[in-house]
Parts: C-alpha cells; structure tokens; sequence
C-alpha cells in the first residue's frame, strides 16, 4: 500500500515547512509514503524549501496556472508514481496533518472511495457568523447537485482511492474543491467525511479578494457544474419555470375576457398574450435543449470512460513519464 501525500503550493515557503513537520512517514497498513510538492510558479523558494526538507517530488509547472490546475497535475504525477491512496492538504498549514491516519481509515477499510476532512464550521473561532452561515448553505446546495451528504464542501483536505483518482477529470479553473465532489457523486462513487483539526489562518486566502468574489465565483461553479452533469434536470427546471409563467399569463387572460362579468371591451391585452407566447417558447426550447444536454453528457461520459481506462493501463507508463518530470522539475 502506497501512499502520496500532495501538497500544492504558490509562494509558500515560510508555511511549507510548518506543514511538512506534522506529515508523517509512517502509518499502519500503509508500506510507503511519499511527499509531492506541486510547485505553481511560485516566485519565492518554495521549491528549494521542499527540497532541502527531504519531499521526496517537487513537479514544478513553470508558471501560475491555479489551484485546480496544479491539483490536477499532482493528481496525475501521483498516478504516475504507482499510488495506492492520495492525499490532498493545502500549503498555508490550515489543516491539521496529524489527521491523516483517520482521513485515509475508510479507503482502507474499503468503505469510501474519496473522503472529505470536515472542518469545525461552526465552532471555528476565525468563522464569522456569515461565514458559517454561507458555509452551511453552500455545502447544503452542493450536497443536492452532487447527491453527496458531505457536510464541509469547500475543504480541500481529502483522500483519494487510485480508482477515483483515475475517474476524476477538472474542467474548472477556481477550485476543485466543488467540482470532484459532483463529479464523485454522479459517478457512483463512494464519499465519505471524517471531522479534522485545523490551525489557526497563517495568512488570507489567494483563491478570492472579498466575500461577494467568493460568493460569485462559487456560485457560478456550482451553476456550471450542474449543466454539466445534470443538464436534464437544469434545463427542464429552467423550462418549466418559464411554462409557468405563460400559464399564470394566460389564466390571467381567461379570466379576464371570459370570466369576469363585465370585461373591458377596449383592452386587447396584447403585450400580456406576446410575453405569454414569447415565455411558452422559451420554454419548449430550454425542454429540448435538456434533451440535446443529456446526450452530450452521455458523449462526455463515455469519453470519460476512456480517460479512465487510459489511466488505468498501469503506473509503467506514467512512472516513467514521472520519473522524467521529476529529473526535469528538480
């Protein structure tokens, strides 16, 4: 059983060593473990830190191409190197990695393929009440999309199977944080989450400037992810919406001309009967184009499915392509 744990980084070099101190290098049931370092372009000497405190992978990307782009490339550089079990933490030291031997116990135990570290929400003393409370409305929201009971959707401490590792693909460039968890849960596989530790915020966060930026781009995220893996049901909700529209407009319209007793001879309710019609059509179109979404998606998933049995030909190939990377990177 081999373990890797993945940290990716952008000018973290006075955090990474705090982080570095808790990993371990020895679990039960775990033979090996590795430490890979996914250096985003970082202009400070965070590599050079990871390399002088024994990681044992710096895969250097050359420039910042983002968090989901760099846990994505440490995600396939670990496949390469023949992991059993990855695990995701963040290099500002936010979660506590000493819980790592309890975030990987369900993979192991064979009972969760991805397993989320939740963190204390609502006892987190840096959490204000807005914050809690966005928090717990946004996990919420994604549980629904992503047909998970994950209470912490935004943490982005977690444990991955080889399996759901080689399943997973990241179209995002925000963060992966939201989009594996739908991906997860529409895929069938199993997700778990176990409560962890955390340390105290070191620095703010890189990922957006205020809350309303947080709050948009998680948003439109979760909007998107929704097309994408549920377009069906997106497109006919949207649909309906607009049918129901047209329905409330043409009752109007009955009851008005017909129903009332002594309707207005000189109203023609002209602009009424356009948006009802231009509502109506709307509406059949947003119902097709559900139609046309669910089979695209079928067309997706199937070049998924051959994604995954690519990754799946075995680590000789990539631990090479590895190997290469790593001489290169470091």
């Amino acid at each position: 059983m081999k373990l890797v744990i993945q940290i990716p980084c952008f000018n973290e070099e006075h955090t990474l060593p705090a982080v570095l101190a808790d990993l371990p290098r020895a679990l039960p049931c775990v033979d090996q473990i590795e430490w890979l370092v996914v250096d985003d372009g970082s202009a400070d000497g965070t590599a050079e830190v990871a390399r002088r405190l024994g990681v044992d992978h710096v895969l250097s990307l050359g420039s910042n191409r983002g968090l989901a782009a760099a846990f994505s490339h440490g995600l396939e550089y670990a496949l390469g190197l023949g992991a059993d079990v990855i695990v995701n933490t963040d290099g500002d030291n936010q979660y506590d990695a000493r819980d790592i031997g309890l975030l990987i116990q369900p993979i192991l135990d064979n009972r969760a393929d991805l397993v989320v570290g939740c963190r204390p929400i609502m006892d987190h003393p840096e959490f204000g009440p807005i914050k809690k409370a966005l928090q717990v409305v946004g996990s919420a929201a994604l549980r629904w999309v992503s047909k998970t009971n994950v209470r912490d959707a935004a943490s982005g401490f977690r444990a991955f199977s080889r399996k759901a590792a080689q399943r997973l693909f990241v179209h995002t460039r925000f963060s992966y944080c939201m989009e594996t968890l739908i991906q997860a849960g529409n895929s069938g596989m199993r997700v778990a989450s176990v409560d962890i530790r955390v340390h105290p915020a070191t620095r703010p966060s890189r990922l957006y400037r205020n809350l309303f930026e947080y709050l948009w781009r998680s948003g439109s995220t979760i909007v998107s992810m929704f097309v994408l893996y549920r377009p069906g049901r997106f497109f006919f909700l949207m649909g309906l919406l607009f049918e129901l529209v047209a329905l409330a407009l043409g009752s109007r319209y009955i009851y008005l001309v017909y129903l009332t007793p002594r309707p207005d001879p000189t109203r023609t309710y002209l602009p009424s009967l356009i948006l009802l019609n231009l509502c109506g059509l709307i509406g059949v179109l947003l119902f097709f184009m559900g139609v046309l979404g669910e089979i695209v998606r079928t067309q997706r998933r199937v070049a998924e499915e051959i994604l995954y049995l690519l990754r799946r030909q075995g680590p000789d190939t990539g631990g090479a392509s590895a190997s290469r990377s790593n001489r290169q990177s470091s």
